[in-house]
C-alpha cells in the first residue's frame, strides 16, 4: 500500500481527505495538534477501512512541529507517496488590528511549513519517479483579502511555479482552491452563517473528489466547482478595490478558525 501524510486531518477538508484517501487503500499518516483526537480518527480509518493510519502530534506553527513532520516525509524507509497541506487559520479582523504575532504564526503555517514540508517530500517522490503534492489554499488566493489572501496567493504561485519546475519528473503538485465549505469550525467559534447563500457552501468531501481528479489530470490549479470557477471568471470583471472591501468584511465575520 502507499502511504499517504495529511496535515490537519481531523476536521474539515483534511478529515474528508483522510476518509477518501483511506477508502482508496492508501495508509495514512494523520498530523495534528489534538493526539486525542487524532487517535480516535486513526482507529476508526482502520476499522472502516482496512488501512495503517499512524498518528504525528506537531504544532505547524512551531519550528518542533514543522520538523517533525520534514523528518517523517524524508524517510526513504517508509515512504510517502501523496502529501496534503491541508493545515491553516483565518483571522478575524483587518490590519493593523490584528497582532503581529498572530500574522507571523499565519505566515509559517499557511508558507514556512508549506515550503518545508513539500521541498521534504519532493526529494524521495523524485527519486521514485512518482508522487502527488495537494496544497490547500483558497479562491481567497484571487481577491485583495490581507495576510490570508495574501499567503493563500503564495501558496498557488509556489504550487503552480514547482509544478513547471518538476514537469516530467513523475511527482504532480496542485493547489486546490475551494470557497466556502461546510465544517465544524464555524459552530465552534459560535460564527453566524446565516448571511452566506445557501448555494456558495460546499462539501467537503465533494471538494477532495474533485480535487482529487484534477490531481490526477496533471492540473496544477484546481478550483473545485462550476460556481467558484464563474466567480473567480467575474472578478476579472471586477474593480479590485470593490472586490477587496467584499471579501474583507465577509473575512473578518465568517473567517474559519484554526484548523486542528
Amino acid at each position: 500500500m502507499t502511504t499517504a501524510l495529511i496535515t490537519g486531518a481531523t476536521a474539515g477538508i483534511g478529515a474528508a481527505f483522510a476518509r477518501r484517501l483511506a477508502r482508496d487503500g492508501h495508509n495514512l499518516v494523520l498530523v495534528a495538534r489534538d493526539t486525542e483526537r487524532l487517535e480516535r480518527q486513526a482507529a476508526e480509518l482502520h476499522d472502516h477501512h482496512g488501512v495503517e493510519a499512524a498518528v504525528l502530534t506537531a504544532d505547524l506553527a512551531t519550528e518542533e512541529g514543522i520538523a517533525a513532520c520534514e523528518e517523517r516525509l524524508a524517510d526513504r524507509r517508509h515512504p510517502v507517496e501523496m502529501l496534503v497541506n491541508n493545515a491553516g487559520f483565518g483571522l478575524k479582523g483587518s490590519f493593523p488590528d490584528v497582532p503581529i504575532a498572530d500574522e507571523l504564526r499565519m505566515l509559517r503555517v499557511h508558507c514556512e511549513a508549506v515550503l518545508r514540508m513539500t521541498t521534504a517530500a519532493v526529494g524521495p517522490m523524485r527519486s521514485r519517479g512518482r508522487g502527488g503534492i495537494v496544497n490547500v489554499a483558497s479562491v481567497a488566493a484571487f481577491v485583495p483579502r490581507g495576510t490570508y489572501g495574501a499567503s493563500k496567493a503564495w501558496v498557488v504561485q509556489f504550487s503552480q511555479g514547482a509544478a513547471r519546475d518538476l514537469a516530467g519528473s513523475g511527482v504532480r503538485i496542485m493547489a486546490l482552491c475551494p470557497g466556502f465549505v461546510r465544517t465544524e469550525f464555524h459552530q465552534r467559534a459560535g460564527m453566524g452563517t446565516s448571511d452566506i447563500p445557501g448555494w456558495m457552501w460546499l462539501d467537503a468531501d465533494r471538494v477532495v473528489d474533485a480535487g482529487l481528479r484534477d490531481l490526477a489530470r496533471g492540473k496544477s490549479l484546481s478550483v473545485p466547482d462550476p460556481r467558484y470557477k464563474a466567480l473567480l471568471g467575474a472578478t476579472k470583471l471586477v474593480p479590485r478595490g470593490v472586490l477587496g472591501g467584499v471579501s474583507s468584511r465577509a473575512g473578518r465575520k465568517y473567517g474559519p478558525k484554526r484548523d486542528s
